[in-house]
């Protein structure tokens, strides 16, 4: 069928502006680099002890709940694999911090290993020296070298010694552990650390080990899953709560005993994707809505407000714990600074379903959560089944957090996505990742304006440093910007992004 020459000028004019378009992103590319962002503003990569650190059983580190996990299902892990070894950065520690220097970066996020210190769980246990030397020496390298140590004092790995003991987060036996474990800390490392994180996405802890049973402990109700024992109609709300006011109670300890001394600040880590509405219905709109109270929500308005949402509070009942006033209180603006990870998009679609029997979390908010719609997928695919590049999503859920959660000092702890570890490309092959090159670009120039509208974003960290164990995924992904040759001697090599992070912080993107 021809076309009208009446639409010619038309056609001819959106191409137009679409040339516009591109050629002006195409300048703002050009000139994009760490002068883009606010004096002072902190770039950094993150890692987490279990995922990184191997030595499972050397420098009297006990057992955690993911070494028993492992171990005892190893099926649960896509590969067989587990964390024994992983990077080996307990011993290669030094060799990863020259990395850091040589990239340019500004702070390192890691992770403490709770029985690394104390092997038994508990101050009663004995505390562990060796892994006190461990620390200090890690902490005391990054300073030598400038870079600021962001410690995050729970990543997953609890001691599972408390877990034998008492069920670990499923009792309130654990608030008060966790405080003495956070004041060991403190009192050991804080005279050089100056930002503390005391929880790493309380949501995917409680969902992965409790709700789904994919992660350690691996708890779920037997119809959700192989797992010997669990609720996942309750669990996960308990653990929850009991993370919150773990948090809280460490946060306590900080600003009571060591704050006004140590000079420094105290923060969460949260997790949240973005929910994209799945058409246009408004019932579509309100169950994305429920998704994000369900996921964000869930952590964010009981540290704002001291509470949980309207709608979790109608949907669960009695299945969701409730604060106690003096919780409530103690649990409300228990941060200095808010720890965002965000990753990926979800198209979320009004569900009808409704079970008083086969109850979950995932069917507790009635919605529908997709990475594709319409055979089409919400963003380019990376190598996990869940994560689609949406780098619009990090500036909505900002926009969102500044306007409905105070609008907090906000560091990303939290970004990045992987590709499926190709045994069969050569490394120069596997070095070329040019995707993820476009992914950390795109995600960092939302961030950008969203600071621009006035959110209060102060730092960047790219998920990872290095490849790693990636937790039920194990050595079938890799998330790093740095390559690890798991076949010859754990060698590192840089990847195109840790190229071009190198460039982007020395201003010669």
């Amino acid at each position: 069928m021809a076309t009208g020459g009446s639409e010619t000028p038309v056609l001819l004019l959106g191409c137009l502006l679409l040339f516009l378009v591109n050629s002006v992103a195409s300048q703002d590319l050009a000139s994009f680099n760490r002068s883009s962002f606010p004096a002072g503003f902190i770039f950094g990569t993150a890692s987490a002890s279990y995922q990184y650190e191997g030595a499972a059983k050397e420098g009297g580190r006990g057992p955690s709940i993911w070494d028993v996990f492992t171990h005892r299902y190893p099926g649960k892990i896509k590969d067989l694999s587990n964390g024994d070894v992983a990077d080996d950065s307990y011993h290669r520690y030094k060799e990863d911090v020259g990395i850091m220097k040589e990239m340019g970066l500004d702070a390192y996020r890691f992770s403490i290993s709770w029985s690394r210190l104390l092997p038994y769980g508990k101050l009663s246990g004995g505390v562990n020296e060796e892994g006190i030397t461990y620390y200090n020496n890690l902490i005391n390298e990054l300073l030598s070298n400038g870079i600021q140590p962001f410690v995050t004092l729970f990543h997953w790995d609890l001691p599972q010694a408390l877990e034998a003991e008492y069920g670990g987060f499923l009792s309130p036996n654990i608030i008060d552990d966790f405080g003495d474990y956070a004041e060991l800390c403190y009192r050991e490392f804080g005279d050089r650390v100056k930002h503390w994180i005391t929880l790493n996405e309380p949501w995917s802890f409680s969902i992965g080990g409790y709700n789904l049973g994919i992660h350690a402990p691996g708890r779920c109700s037997k119809w959700i899953g192989n797992c010997s024992s669990g609720n996942s109609a309750t669990e996960p709300y308990l653990v929850a709560h009991h993370q919150l006011l773990a948090h809280a109670a460490a946060v306590k300890v900080y600003k009571d005993k060591y704050q006004a001394s140590q000079k420094g600040k105290i923060g969460i880590t949260v997790v949240s994707h973005w929910m994209v509405p799945y058409s246009k219905e408004v019932s579509n709109y309100v169950a994305a809505q429920r998704a994000l109270d369900f996921m964000f929500g869930w952590f964010m308005q009981p540290l704002t407000y001291g509470r949980y949402p309207k709608s979790m509070r109608s949907l669960l009942g009695n299945r969701l714990p409730e604060f106690a006033k003096e919780q409530s209180a103690m649990v409300k603006g228990s941060f200095d600074f808010l720890g965002l990870n965000y990753y990926t998009a979800n198209y979320a679609a009004n569900s009808l379903y409704s079970n008083s029997v086969n109850q979950s979390y995932f069917t507790d908010f009635h919605t529908n959560l997709m990475g594709v719609r319409n055979g089409v997928p919400i963003g380019p695919k990376s190598g996990s089944d869940w994560l689609y590049m949406y780098p619009q999503g990090i500036w909505e859920l900002l926009l969102l957090t500044k306007k409905r959660f105070n609008n907090p000092l906000i560091y990303i702890t939290e970004n990045g996505m992987s590709e499926v570890n190709n045994g069969t490309l050569t490394l120069e092959e596997a070095l070329m990742d040019n995707m993820r090159v476009e992914y950390h670009r795109r995600h960092l120039i939302f961030i950008r304006k969203a600071i621009e509208e006035g959110v209060d974003v102060r730092g960047y960290f790219a998920w990872s440093l290095l490849d790693n164990f990636e937790w039920g995924e194990g050595y079938t992904v890799r998330f790093g910007i740095n390559y690890v040759d798991y076949k010859n001697g754990l060698k590192r090599y840089p990847k195109h992004s840790a190229i071009w992070f190198k460039k982007f912080l020395q201003r010669l993107v």
